[in-house]
């Protein structure tokens, strides 16, 4: 299993980007998926996960009505739209496969994507 994150970039305060995650291996609609960050000096930390079906999502409290998570199984991708960006979101943002909100409950890791988030 290889999970390929693209999307980061530099954005200014207030602004938006959409990642992406492509999955290749085989039943990428059999598993749940997630997305982390880690910011430099921090742990890492989860951000939004998505059930299997994508019928069921979950979110940390930073990123809540501001970041949505979301699947297309056609495609082997899951997404994370952000919207309303801070300077705090600047972290570098894996993708994973499994369920939960511990990354202990992921067993595969993207490389990750850098997110910069300019004041």
């Amino acid at each position: 299993v290889q999970l390929q994150a693209s999307g980061g970039g530099l954005v200014q305060a207030g602004g938006s980007l959409r990642l992406s995650c492509a999955h290749s291996g085989r039943f990428f609609s059999a598993y749940g998926m997630g997305w982390f960050r880690q910011a430099p000096g921090k742990e890492r930390e989860f951000v939004a996960g998505i059930n299997r079906s994508g019928g069921s999502t979950l979110y940390s409290d930073s990123v809540k009505g501001r970041f949505t998570i979301s699947r297309d199984n056609t495609k082997a991708t899951v997404y994370l739209q952000m919207n309303s960006l801070k300077p705090e979101d600047t972290a570098v943002y894996y993708c994973a496969r499994g369920w939960g909100t511990n990354r202990h409950q992921f067993r595969y890791w993207g490389q990750g994507t850098q997110v910069t988030v300019s004041s």
